[in-house]
C-alpha cells in the first residue's frame, strides 16, 4: 500500500511452573495470573486455562476495539457488558477452537445511534486484532438497548 508505515509493538510475558499442572503467569507491571489446563484435560477447577485466556482475548479486544471506534463517533455509551463463549472441538489435527460466539449488551442513550452502533460493531469484528490473528471464526451478535432514566 503507498504510504503505509508499518508498526511493531512487543508484548512479553513470562511463566514459571509451580508443581502439578499450575503455573503463575507474569508480566511486569501486571497483577500474576495463576494458569492451569482445564479441568476437562487433568487441570485444576477454579483457575484461569489457556483456553479462558484465549477466549478471554478475542472478547476483550472486540469491546477495546469497539470503544475506540465509538469514542472516534463521539457515541455516549451507558454501558457495555459481553458474554464470550468458544467452541473447542476435536478434529482430525486434534483440539481447536472451531468457534467464538461474542454477546456484547450495549445501553446507548439515543435511539438514531442503534445504526451507528452496528455499523461500529462490524468494524470492530473487521479490526480487532487478536480475531484477525487467528483461524477461529469469530461472531459478534450484540444486543443493542436504550437507556431509559
Amino acid at each position: 500500500m503507498p504510504g503505509f508505515k508499518s508498526k511493531i509493538f512487543i508484548y512479553t510475558n513470562s511463566l514459571e511452573w509451580g508443581g502439578k499442572k499450575k503455573g503463575k503467569l507474569t508480566s511486569p507491571g501486571k497483577p500474576d495470573i495463576e494458569v492451569s489446563a482445564p479441568p476437562e484435560f487433568s487441570g485444576h477447577p477454579g483457575v484461569w486455562s489457556p483456553e479462558d485466556l484465549f477466549v478471554a482475548s478475542v472478547n476483550s479486544c472486540i469491546m477495546t476495539t469497539f470503544l475506540f471506534f465509538a469514542q472516534r463517533q463521539e457515541i455516549v455509551l451507558f454501558s457495555y457488558e459481553s458474554r464470550a463463549e468458544g467452541i473447542l472441538e476435536r478434529v482430525e489435527k486434534g483440539y481447536i477452537f472451531s468457534r467464538i460466539n461474542i454477546e456484547p449488551v450495549i445501553y446507548i442513550g439515543g435511539e438514531n445511534q442503534t445504526g451507528e452502533i452496528k455499523e461500529i460493531i462490524k468494524r470492530s469484528e473487521e479490526n480487532c486484532l487478536i480475531s484477525n490473528s487467528i483461524k477461529s471464526k469469530v461472531e459478534v451478535s450484540p444486543l443493542i438497548k436504550q437507556r431509559k432514566d
